[in-house]
């Protein structure tokens, strides 16, 4: 920041030695061709192009960039050009009297490219801004918000509301499954943390909150659809590694936003605290770059090898 403050202090001095230059070789030269009013011509051009540079970089602000107003500045700087080299007498002076209004234009492009990229107009990283609406009926909330999405980066106004609404459903979650107050110790760290990003999605309200029942030595076959009638023996539940296993072949098309503890427990239909499992296992698995594909069976491998 210093650096560029240096750089715009120099420009600025360097921009305006050559407007005033300028104005008074086509002041003297519009005297000769016969003006009434001779610095009018001279103060007309010169003013026009800071103003259109301006302009320019407000349309940038606003993102509203128009491509033909940068132009606008370089068109004038060639018509002050043109009058200072036939202000000029000789050619050295011709030379110096048209290079110096051409500095203007340059540093004002300069300037005009580090503002579009420090906006993140030219890039593509702009963050959206929140309605004004919003900050007015709910401002402790909004701003709650916009440190969120500055943390994290969130630049969709859209996205960001999304991750909102799961992290209500999921602090909600946690407060029946730990209590109103005690929530807030009584959460295991990783899922505070995961909770203040916002990727902590909210269990089914049908899903009891027991703990899980042991698993059976048997192979596991997949659980039926429906419950089992009274008086039956319950199915013996998956693994975890054959959860996983199965939730890689499901998802191998699923892209990283729609891969969530509710989505899993649905296709897996599993409980919550297995889908939730799972979801991390997947996760940290695309995060590492390993690509997801079903396991293969004993049969299947062996033929694989062979």
């Amino acid at each position: 920041m210093g650096l560029a403050g240096v750089g715009a202090i120099a420009a600025a001095a360097v921009g305006a030695l050559g407007l005033y230059s300028s104005f008074d070789a086509v002041s003297l030269a519009a005297a000769r061709w016969g003006f009434s009013n001779p610095h009018t011509l001279p103060i007309a051009i010169d003013i026009a192009i800071p103003v259109f540079t301006l302009a320019n970089l407000l349309l940038i602000r606003l993102d509203m960039a128009l491509g033909w107003v940068r132009f606008v500045p370089w068109v004038l700087t060639l018509v002050t050009c043109w009058l200072n080299i036939a202000a000029g007498n000789s050619l050295s002076a011709k030379v110096a009297h048209g290079t110096m209004p051409l500095l203007w234009v340059v540093f004002s492009e300069i300037g005009a490219h580090v503002y579009a990229v420090r906006i993140g107009a030219a890039i593509g990283r702009r963050m959206e801004k929140i309605r004004f609406s919003r900050w007015l009926l709910a401002p402790a909330q909004t701003f709650a918000l916009w440190r969120r999405m500055t943390l994290w980066e969130v630049t969709s106004y859209t996205r960001a509301l999304a991750l909102e609404r799961e992290r209500l459903l999921s602090r909600a979650d946690l407060h029946e499954r730990y209590g109103v107050i005690a929530w807030r110790w009584r959460t295991p760290r990783r899922e505070r943390v995961m909770l203040r990003m916002g990727q902590l999605a909210p269990a089914g309200a049908d899903v009891p909150t027991a703990p899980e029942p042991e698993q059976p030595t048997q192979e596991a076959p997949k659980p039926p659809r429906k419950r089992p009638a009274k008086g039956k023996p319950a199915a013996p539940q998956r693994t975890p590694a054959e959860l996983l296993a199965e939730a890689r072949a499901i998802t191998a098309e699923w892209p990283d936003a729609g891969i969530n503890a509710e989505s899993l427990r649905k296709t897996l239909h599993c409980g919550a605290r297995p889908a939730r499992t799972v979801r991390d296992a997947l996760l940290a698995e695309r995060a590492d770059g390993r690509a997801l594909h079903p396991v293969d069976t004993p049969t299947e491998g062996a033929g694989a090898a062979a």
